[in-house]
């Protein structure tokens, strides 16, 4: 086994990735969610690669030092998956473990119910398997948390790219620091008039899970792109109702593959998935090995909780059938 973590970049659908590597063995693909990088995934290369996985983590299309594509039209869902795709066979790989945290979540569900023929299983951090296709989602977003939800505020150009690029550090910081005091989840929303950061000031200390130098680690990787540094991330949410046009012919499609679901008991995500929501879209994992509950643990699941998710996973890796 390679007792370092190695990185280099690898050329699918037209687009560079940028890839970190370690371990031999079958393939355990790492997807990031927003605003992430590989580096979201530091703790878990070493345990998986020591019982014997080959661990690769990109950073995603249009983060951090992969290649960021101009057009917004070029961040679809079935972008992503291909990117996934083509990456396991760039790797010199048939199949693959897809794991996803946040947007890195539906990208591994959907990469596994459209393509379960290249994914062994699958498991989602934080963001539960999500149906494709179906009707458009922000005017039910819009609906039911107003124009200052976070998914409607990103959709006009530049505005929230500006307000995030202009401090990469502090607003990395502000986000992943975020939480509300009483340990309740709420929606994400701004204020009729307000900033995006407003919502999440800069915190008085650091949470025990982050130090200094990972943001550092983070405003490096993101450095590359100066004023659209978070652009190629928000374009993602820009393709939310896109995604539902295209993915159309997919509405209903089940995950037939082996899955896993972990997340945090405090996440903001709860309060935008009601556990009867939460019920029926865990039904479409017909083949569903575990649901794990972190107590006390918000949205930066495998930051927040590294023993117990690489425990999950080794669980759920070792379990699977070839």
């Amino acid at each position: 086994m390679s007792d370092a973590i190695k990185h280099g970049q690898v050329e699918v659908n037209g687009v560079r990735l940028h890839v970190a590597e370690q371990g031999e063995g079958p393939l355990v693909l790492l997807l990031h969610g927003f605003p992430e990088s590989w580096y979201s995934w530091r703790h878990q290369f070493a345990p998986l690669a020591e019982a014997g996985y080959r661990v690769v983590a990109p950073d995603q299309r249009g983060y951090a030092r992969s290649s960021q594509p101009e057009s917004v039209d070029q961040y679809t869902l079935l972008h992503l998956v291909g990117d996934v795709t083509a990456l396991i066979g760039a790797l010199g790989e048939e199949r693959a473990v897809v794991v996803g945290h946040d947007w890195g979540a539906p990208v591994a569900w959907a990469t596994a119910a459209l393509r379960p023929d290249l994914v062994r299983g699958v498991a989602g951090l934080s963001v539960p398997p999500l149906p494709v296709g179906g009707p458009p989602p922000l005017r039910a977003a819009r609906e039911a948390f107003g124009d200052g939800f976070y998914q409607v505020y990103f959709q006009e150009p530049g505005r929230a790219d500006a307000e995030l690029a202009a401090d990469v550090k502090s607003s990395l910081r502000r986000i992943l620091s975020g939480r509300q005091p009483d340990g309740r989840p709420r929606p994400w929303i701004v204020p009729e008039g307000g900033k995006l950061l407003d919502t999440v000031p800069e915190p008085e200390r650091l949470p025990d899970w982050l130090t200094d130098a990972d943001l550092d680690a983070f405003a490096a990787d993101y450095a590359p792109h100066g004023e659209r540094a978070f652009t190629g991330g928000l374009n993602w949410y820009r393709n939310l109702d896109r995604n539902a046009e295209l993915l159309a012919a997919f509405t209903g499609v089940t995950v037939e593959v082996p899955a896993l679901y972990v997340a945090g008991e405090q996440d903001l995500v709860n309060a935008l998935v009601p556990p009867e929501i939460l019920a029926y879209l865990l039904g479409r994992l017909p083949k569903l090995y575990g649901h794990v509950r972190l107590p006390e643990t918000g949205h930066w699941t495998q930051q927040e909780r590294p023993a117990e998710v690489t425990e999950a996973l080794l669980d759920f890796l070792e379990h699977l059938d070839d």
